[in-house]
């Protein structure tokens, strides 16, 4: 299965590089997304881009996201259940993202709390967790002749304590490329990933893969849905293990947006379910001017 993974993504990678050699020539500088201003404080005028763009709740990521400046938060809880090694995995998770510019991103995740109960003994652990940091580069935006391209690396440092179980106390890479559409209302987002994970109480590392397919669309009064199938070879964002995952969405304004749904383990080696609920917020825009 990781051989037929590593062809999917080198095949992926020279047919998304062919698309963005010939689209060289066509592909204009990307426009700033609007801005919206909220009341001043002080003599500051708060600013945010019109619209936040959530990673929450899937595993698949948009290859686009919000304005230049825009810093944003994502916090939500996230559970496992029922899998081969453990009976209940729970973490609160944390993202902190920054687009230093329209095709530039700087991401930060970390799981401020983690909790497991193992299968044999039911014996929890509690503590910190494990700590990412990454970039992703837009490479193209999507129009009406080829869908968005971006490319992202993430390292994973080993904050979690690998004597509790917690973790593996070893570095893991992440490289994924993304490629994203919108079809009439609904988003299309494919990623591949290539996984590069140290291998726990061993020197050397492990490879393997992931896949990704998630849907969006929006509803009325600012609710939407979300559905998307994912599989992975290796410990990654999820367990590894194939999933399917539905969730709902609710947006408030243009800087606050809920989720909450579940996903269910498609084959033995995924946990039997999860559930998970969140909340984005778009904080600032840290490009605004000062008055």
């Amino acid at each position: 299965m990781i051989r037929a993974i590593w062809v999917l993504f080198f095949s992926g990678l020279l047919t998304t590089c062919g698309m963005s050699a010939r689209a060289q020539q066509t592909v204009a500088t990307p426009t700033p997304l609007p801005t919206v201003t909220a009341q001043a404080t002080g003599d500051v005028t708060d600013e945010v881009a019109a619209a936040i763009k959530s990673k929450r709740p899937s595993v698949s990521r948009p290859a686009e996201f919000q304005g230049a400046g825009l810093l944003q938060i994502e916090y939500g809880y996230d559970g496992n259940f029922r899998s081969r090694d453990l009976r209940r995995d729970e973490a609160g998770s944390l993202t902190i993202s920054f687009a230093a510019t329209n095709t530039l991103q700087l991401e930060l995740d970390l799981d401020t709390v983690v909790s497991q109960v193992d299968r044999p003994t039911s014996t929890r652990s509690t503590g910190f967790g494990d700590a990412r940091l990454g970039l992703q580069f837009t490479t193209l935006t999507d129009t009406a002749r080829h869908p968005s391209l971006a490319f992202a690396y993430f390292i994973k440092l080993p904050t979690a304590s690998a004597a509790s179980g917690l973790g593996s106390g070893r570095v893991d890479h992440q490289i994924i490329a993304l490629t994203s559409k919108k079809a009439g209302n609904t988003d299309i987002d494919f990623n591949l990933a290539l996984l590069v994970n140290g291998r726990a109480g061993q020197r050397g590392y492990q490879t393997g893969g992931q896949l990704a397919l998630g849907f969006s669309r929006d509803l009325r009064r600012g609710f939407g849905v979300q559905a998307e199938v994912s599989g992975q070879t290796l410990d990654a964002d999820q367990p590894r293990g194939a999933f399917a995952l539905g969730a709902l969405t609710y947006k408030v304004n243009s800087r606050l947006q809920f989720d909450a749904g579940s996903r269910f383990g498609l084959n033995p080696t995924a946990p039997r379910f999860g559930i998970f609920a969140g909340v984005t917020v778009g904080v600032a825009n840290l490009y605004r001017r000062r008055k």
